[in-house]
């Protein structure tokens, strides 16, 4: 069963920002949790700690992924 992003509510009138765990990480780039990590890691995905659980934003993804198709693109 996948869980839904969690939502994170600004002041009134600001977007909804959806955070993703780890394992929902994994399933959408169908990546370990090791690889998943080492993008963390290495800065190649944004996040935020909250307290000791990793959080990344689905802006963070999507830019990740933008940006991995304009690579391949220009290769």
């Amino acid at each position: 069963m996948a869980s839904r992003p969690l939502a994170v509510l600004h002041t009134e009138g600001a977007p909804v920002l959806e955070l993703l765990t780890v394992p929902q990480v994994m399933a959408r780039l169908q990546l370990g949790r090791s690889a998943v990590y080492d993008l963390l890691r290495t800065g190649q995905l944004a996040s935020i700690t909250l307290g000791r659980a990793r959080r990344i934003p689905t802006h963070a993804l999507t830019d990740f992924i933008r940006t991995r198709l304009e690579q391949e693109a220009a290769a």
